[in-house]
């Protein structure tokens, strides 16, 4: 399987933890994001909305990154990151879909602004978007304290809401989240980050 990424993106770092935990060897490509080789025509005829990751199983073509973590784990028998059972399932999906919809915005916003403008030149943040980004992540991220009060993991066992979750944290400090007082969060993200693949996915 080939996967088309970029190490500092948050999405593809999602998947390569999957992978890594799951055994997958993946062949990893760089799409370099700072030369624009996201918009080539080769990689937009993979996946129109230009982004990475892009997951190629011998011509199954699959992006979105909660798609492939989910792709990858039916792919491997007897693991447990994604529940066989309709309950276990519903309920690692019902996170993995919050993380999309109501945790990456705000990630989204504060890294852009407060990293990747600058290390692509691209000028300063901006305080309305850095705000507005403060905004949408404070209230997320204080729902996932809250559900983590009393919690190892987000599910009943380490599963790939965890894994989705976690990666954008890999920005917390230099993207500055506002997230650094959240006990519970801190603590769980810490047992994420004491796992192997988070140790073998670290950028170079």
């Amino acid at each position: 399987m080939r996967l088309y990424y970029h190490p500092l993106s948050t999405c593809s770092r999602r998947v390569t933890l999957a992978a890594h935990h799951l055994g997958i060897d993946l062949d990893l490509v760089v799409v370099d994001l700072f030369r624009d080789e996201q918009n080539a025509p080769a990689f937009l005829a993979m996946n129109p909305n230009h982004r990475v990751p892009v997951l190629d199983d011998n011509g199954f073509v699959l992006w979105e990154s909660y798609a492939i973590m989910q792709y990858l784990a039916d792919m491997t028998p007897g693991q447990s990151l994604w529940p066989a059972d309709p309950q276990g399932r519903a309920d690692i999906g019902r996170w993995l879909f919050w993380c999309g919809q109501d945790f990456m915005p705000g990630c989204s916003l504060l890294n852009w602004e407060n990293s990747i403008k600058a290390l692509g030149g691209m000028g300063p943040a901006d305080a309305v978007q850095v705000a507005r980004g403060e905004a949408l992540l404070g209230a997320a991220a204080a729902v996932l304290d809250r559900h983590l009060e009393g919690r190892t993991w987000i599910g009943a066992d380490l599963s790939l809401a965890d894994l989705a979750v976690a990666a954008p944290l890999a920005d917390q400090s230099r993207a500055r989240f506002p997230v650094s007082d959240l006990a519970n969060l801190q603590r769980w993200f810490r047992q994420v980050q004491a796992l192997d693949c988070w140790r073998a996915t670290e950028p170079a």
